[in-house]
């Protein structure tokens, strides 16, 4: 046990230091030599997953000797015989994992203490300098080990509160992707809704004078954890940030591949430049609100058009509408599909009589030549809409033709062969789009037969993100909920509050979000088939752009 080590850890976070350290998962004892000489402040010598058996961990431990940072051991799970064996070949503490009561929590403190506190038995091992040093180590070790839980689960976050009144443990550490998978969404490391629990437990922690652990996915993410207050910092997992390097580099070169659960080589990858037919003709456009025309519909009914003929769309026209209180669209016909979806407030729609009332995110399009009406119902609140119509040169028909009303269910989901009601909140959701994302179409050839384009909504959680792509069409983004970066061959925006970006036919692009709170956008496709052809990541680069001269 290195007592000058924890110490110094310990001075530094009641200082409200960070403390940075890495994961460590592989064998080789040179990672911590190289985390030791560039003066981290600790490592996690992982127990738990992995392949690690207790000669690597030891070397690893070794490695840190005469140094200022902390080794710990992650154990397999709350065991005594765990926990004795790490401390006794000379561990400065243990990261016990799926911590979920404070019960089983002083239960591992007991297990890391020698009597009367604890249970640790006495060994003349590593930890006692094979016996020579008992008195000295058994009288300082009770002090300074550390023991610190990982709260991964949803029942660990509902007993925060008892677990956070232990005494023993200052430090605890959060598995994000664990306590996902409780909260019913395995396999993101912050499913929706995740993100903001995992703050409220930090903040709870840190009230009771504790400090809060977690490891960073990004060099921004790290910056960002460090601003939301947690102060044990992991810079990221050895074997992570091996394979991101070689991404990368393998991406500057254009030989990025996926890595399959086989870990057999994908012999499909490299994936392919964009073929040489959708060369585009046109640079991409990002235009804010505000910044484009503006067309009076109707009498308090305002048209912010984001994409379309302005700036050089092709059978796409997309923009904001806003309903002023009371204000009424008449009937009217269009010859081409119109799509429409919430984004704000409530509207009423009807089609040739059937009512419908939409509320946030919800959607309805109706093909070309059906009649339709929309208003809003309320008396002093604004409804904003999003607007999607198949042509780049909007026109439409008043109709003067009465329709029956028939109010219909609030689950309606259209009339079949006519207009089509996406109900966000019972949208069948499709999650193989790409890592932490999943869409919603609302309309398509295969949903809605003769329809000359294709769009839906789209969910990112942090760090979710598309693969590199092109079109064989113009496509509209507007981003409707949170921050975006979008990447085209290179050319880096920084998207929110219904920005939208036209991407012409060719360009290579993709979007991310690089923030910590989830990102969604409405997309609109000038093609009936929502489909793209993913190309090599280098094609998205500046280096790489397939289309330079």
């Amino acid at each position: 046990m290195k007592t000058g080590a924890i110490q110094r850890l310990r001075k530094k976070l009641s200082a409200d230091e960070a403390v940075y350290g890495l994961w460590i998962t592989l064998e080789s004892a040179s990672i911590s030599e190289m985390a030791v000489a560039l003066g981290l402040d600790w490592i996690v010598i992982d127990a738990e997953h992995g392949h690690l058996d207790w000669k690597d961990i030891l070397e690893h431990i070794r490695a840190t000797v005469r140094s200022e940072t902390v080794a710990l051991v992650r154990i397999a799970e709350l065991n005594v015989g765990l926990i004795k064996r790490a401390l006794d070949i000379g561990a400065d503490g243990v990261v016990v994992p799926w911590i979920e009561t404070a019960e089983q929590l002083d239960r591992a403190i007991a297990f890391a203490r020698y009597p009367p506190e604890g249970s640790r038995g006495i060994g003349a091992e590593r930890a006692t300098g094979w016996g020579q040093c008992v008195i000295q180590h058994t009288q300082e070790a009770n002090e300074h080990v550390l023991v610190i839980p990982i709260i991964e689960t949803v029942t660990a976050g509902r007993n925060i509160q008892q677990i956070s009144q232990c005494i023993g443990s200052e430090l605890f550490f959060f598995g994000p992707a664990d306590y996902s998978s409780t909260a019913g969404f395995r396999g993101q490391w912050e499913g929706p809704g995740v993100a903001a629990q995992l703050q409220k437990i930090k903040n709870t922690l840190v009230e009771r004078g504790k400090h809060c652990g977690v490891i960073a996915t990004t060099h921004d993410n790290l910056i960002a954890r460090r601003r939301e207050g947690f102060r044990m910092l992991g810079l990221g997992v050895d074997s992570g940030m091996l394979l991101r390097s070689l991404h990368a580099t393998l991406d500057a070169v254009g030989q990025d591949r996926r890595i399959l659960p086989t870990l057999v080589p994908d012999l499909t990858m490299p994936l392919p430049r964009p073929p040489e037919p959708l060369r585009p003709d046109r640079i991409e456009m990002i235009t804010a609100p505000g910044t484009a025309p503006q067309f009076e519909l109707a009498a308090g009914i305002a048209f912010d058009c984001q994409v379309g003929n302005h700036n050089g769309a092709r059978d796409l026209t997309t923009g904001l509408v806003t309903f002023e209180p009371s204000a009424q669209l008449p009937y009217h016909t269009h010859p081409f599909t119109e799509s429409v979806t919430v984004l704000e407030g409530a509207l009423h729609f009807a089609v040739e009589g059937r009512e419908y009332l939409l509320t946030s995110l919800d959607n309805v399009v109706v093909p070309r030549g059906f009649a339709h009406t929309a208003w809003n119902a309320a008396a002093s609140s604004r409804t904003k809409v999003h607007v999607a119509l198949a042509t780049n040169k909007p026109v439409r028909d008043l109709v003067s033709t009465s329709f029956a009303r028939r109010v219909m269910p609030n689950d309606s989901t259209g009339v079949p062969l006519k207009e089509r009601v996406t109900r966000f909140s019972l949208a069948t959701r499709c999650g193989d789009v790409g890592p932490g994302a999943s869409f919603i179409d609302f309309c398509n050839k295969d949903l809605v037969p003769g329809i000359e384009m294709s769009g839906g909504y789209a969910l990112f959680q942090p760090g979710g993100r598309l693969p590199a792509h092109v079109h064989d069409f113009d496509e509209s983004i507007c981003i409707v909920q949170g921050t975006a970066t979008c990447v085209v061959e290179g050319r880096r925006y920084s998207m929110a509050d219904c920005a939208t970006a036209l991407q012409p036919r060719g360009r290579v692009h993709y979007f991310i979000n690089e923030g910590q709170d989830p990102m969604a956008m409405i997309w609109y496709y000038a093609g009936p088939t929502p489909k793209r052809i993913v190309v090599n990541e280098h094609c998205a680069t500046a280096e790489g752009d397939p289309w330079r001269a």
